[in-house]
């Protein structure tokens, strides 16, 4: 086994201003994990400049609106090219420079995935901020990076709401006075408020560069482990952690994945529905497709509006050849029945893909019954943040797939299972945490301005490992099913929602004692929220304290993480030390009200009789 000679080859394919000296120097325990060290690129020039001589006239980015009546877009790699080097002149007429942080705020229009580009061709940092999120979790994301750009629109579309995205973030920026310049798009026509030498729009930046007479913009060089974005994600504690990830690896690795995972062949249209704001937008409808001369497509509406057809219209309408959506999408979709599919023909799929959370047996047989005919492979795949790409999956119609497990890992990836205390739990029929050995070349770096965070969160857990956060079962032949997180960690329809942030949240409103936070079972989304809450004297109109809460929650974070379920009690189980026993109440949201272990331990046994009466 030779992990880094075949990540050598791997990266011989890609265009390198200077090859690199050594492949990959790491340890663990810092951590500190280099690939192609020595080596000199831009990920831009792979993405787009080695592609206009054969490429050149073929569609890059297909758009299509969130209105099915409004005109769709095509840019081909040559047009996307020339928008990607004029906005990286903008970018640079702004003041930006190499290193600096710039933070987009946008709606899923092709423009977000030209500013990224954009961002990347001069060595800016780029951090993608999903569009749901509050003025306060931007915020909070701004001051941690020190990021002194913004780049948002003056609103979206998003269903049948239009999101006051310029309004958010003006919202933001009273605690972020360190922004020198915020650059808006014109997309809805919102009314909003320009501040003179704060703001400016896009397209007056734009026709500046034109009466340049649109000079070019020379990729800027960067080393292999030069940062290329940060993508904020929730933790365990209250504050969201900047993952960092480098130029060369994550360009390596990205593209690997997406062209063996997907079996991705010259010619086939992409369309993966994720947000750009999440890290599946960044690697499989930006960097993965574009680094191979995919088309991608880029879908800036929801799954259900106007009507549950919605993505088998898009599907028919581009012969789209590969599918890649979540499993709560799936589920959501079930629910409308079979109405929805009728005339709609599907016979361009030819693979199938889930991600952001384990795909239920029920979810993955409807999908490849009705969505593919039974004649598309589903590839299955595991991955996070902090793994830049695909980790386990099968590859489609190379490698089995079975219904619910992620199966194997990607060629170059070395799962171990292992118990509590780090011993690793060996052969097959087993459970146990989920850890990775050796690393890859999309692994996380750090996580921003704050390297020892990363190293408690990742690597110290287990000597000498990845932790994952994730359980996992491998079967009788091998391949892994992840059970769900082991950490303080919600999957809510794909998105994660550390608990402590929600807590956070909850007992910011004015009635609120204390709260924990657990995860249940829900048929949509995989997981919901469920809050025990203890409120301050009589509860009132507890329905109106519900949505009080609620909003203080949406507030905060984002809808995103809006509680499914506020039950109010009277106490919490807590040990003598004063520590939550969230294990008992996430029984009880679970509905197992029976075997809730040991509470002889607890301060206050009876209190969990109460909230077991109160149960919603």
């Amino acid at each position: 086994m030779d992990p880094e000679g075949f990540w050598g080859d791997i990266a011989g394919h890609f265009y390198w201003r200077k090859r690199w000296d050594k492949v990959l120097e790491w340890n663990f325990r810092d951590p500190k994990v280099e690939w192609f060290i020595g080596g000199r690129l831009n990920i831009t020039e792979n993405c787009l400049d080695r592609h206009l001589g054969s490429l050149g006239n073929k569609p890059a980015i297909i758009w299509e609106p969130n209105d099915p009546e409004e005109h769709h877009r095509v840019l081909t790699y040559r047009e996307l090219h020339t928008k990607v080097v004029q906005f990286a002149n903008v970018l640079k007429n702004n003041g930006v420079q190499k290193g600096d942080r710039v933070c987009l705020y946008m709606g899923m229009v092709p423009e977000l995935a030209i500013a990224v580009l954009a961002c990347a061709r001069i060595g800016a940092i780029h951090s993608v901020i999903f569009g749901g999120f509050s003025a306060q979790s931007i915020a909070d994301r701004l001051m941690d990076a020190q990021a002194e750009y913004v780049i948002t629109c003056d609103g979206a579309y998003r269903g049948n709401k239009e999101i006051p995205l310029k309004s958010v973030i003006d919202d933001a920026l009273v605690q972020c006075r360190f922004v020198k310049r915020v650059i808006v798009l014109t997309r809805t026509r919102t009314p909003v408020s320009m501040i003179k030498g704060r703001d400016v729009w896009w397209e007056d930046e734009i026709k500046k560069v034109e009466t340049m007479g649109n000079p070019d913009c020379p990729a800027e060089e960067m080393d292999s482990e030069d940062p290329l974005f940060i993508l904020y994600t929730s933790g365990s504690t209250g504050k969201p952690k900047g993952v960092v990830h480098t130029c060369a690896g994550y360009m390596v690795y990205t593209n690997y994945t997406f062209v063996n995972t997907f079996q991705y062949e010259p010619g086939d249209i992409h369309f993966c529905t994720a947000d750009i704001g999440w890290i599946t937008g960044h690697s499989y409808i930006v960097y993965g497709p574009l680094s191979a001369g995919a088309t991608t497509l880029l879908f800036e509406g929801i799954p259900t509006w106007p009507d549950a057809g919605r993505f088998w219209e898009v599907v028919d309408k581009y012969k789209v050849n590969v599918l890649y959506t979540a499993p709560t999408a799936i589920r959501s979709l079930m629910g409308f029945g079979l109405g929805p599919l009728q005339g709609k023909q599907l016979s361009s799929l030819k693979v199938l893909g889930t991600v952001g959370e384990p795909i239920n047996e029920e979810a993955w047989h409807w999908y490849n019954e009705n969505i593919g005919k039974g004649r598309c492979p589903i590839v299955d795949t595991w991955w996070q943040t902090e793994t830049g790409g695909v980790l386990i999956s099968n590859m489609a119609g190379v490698t089995p797939a079975k219904p619910s497990y992620a199966t194997l890992p990607m060629p170059g990836v070395q799962p171990v299972l292992v118990d509590e205390n780090g011993k690793e739990i060996t052969g097959n029929n087993v459970s146990g945490n989920l850890c990775i050995r050796f690393p890859w070349p999309s692994i996380i770096r750090t996580t921003y301005g704050d390297h020892e965070r990363c190293r408690t969160n990742y690597f110290s857990a287990y000597e000498n490992m990845y932790f994952t956060g994730d359980g996992c079962y491998r079967d009788e032949e091998g391949n892994y099913r992840i059970t769900g997180r082991v950490d303080d960690v919600l999957n809510v329809s794909g998105h994660r929602i550390g608990t402590a942030e929600v807590e956070n949240a909850i007992n910011m409103h004015a009635g609120v004692v204390e709260s924990a936070v657990v995860g249940y079972p829900h048929d949509i989304k995989g997981q919901g929220i469920y809050c025990f809450v203890i409120f301050q004297g009589s509860h009132g109109d507890e329905n109106l304290n519900r949505q009080d809460i609620t909003q203080t929650v949406s507030r905060i974070i984002g809808p995103i993480a809006k509680p499914d379920k506020i039950q109010f009690v009277p106490g919490l189980p807590k040990t003598r030390s004063g520590k939550i026993m969230r294990r008992i109440l996430r029984k009880i949201a679970e509905g197992e009200l029976e075997n809730l272990g040991d509470t002889s331990t607890l301060l206050d046994p009876a209190v969990v009789d109460e909230i077991k009466k109160g149960r919603l």
